[in-house]
């Protein structure tokens, strides 16, 4: 495999100052450095875009777990409240019994 293609293609002896309405013409060497150029641009990018996902992939994951966190906790403070209310209620219950059961009591004797 050649290495360096300026021995295989040498540079042309008197490059051509561009025409307007003429089309560019490069040399192999040059095409080769512009592609190389271009192909090291686009990795860079290539990095740093999947530096970027990378790093929203880790803060995707931070937000689920931080949204599994609140809903087990609001799970658990609906499930406490809804224990407290029965409690409550159940307490309630047998002194609304009792307040019935004298106010009856007191319609009976007159």
């Amino acid at each position: 495999m050649i290495r360096d293609l300026s021995k295989m293609y040498p540079p042309a002896r008197h490059p051509v100052p561009h025409q307007p309405g003429q089309p560019f013409k490069f040399t192999v060497t040059e095409s080769c450095d512009r592609i190389k150029e271009e192909f090291q641009f686009l990795q860079a990018q290539y990095h740093s875009l999947k530096l970027e996902c990378e790093k929203l992939a880790s803060e995707k994951t931070e937000m689920q777990r931080h949204y599994v966190m609140y809903y087990e906790m609001s799970y658990g403070l609906n499930i406490e409240m809804h224990k407290q209310l029965f409690t409550e209620d159940s307490c309630r219950l047998p002194l609304n019994e009792a307040l019935i059961l004298m106010h009856m009591k007191k319609c009976h004797r007159t």
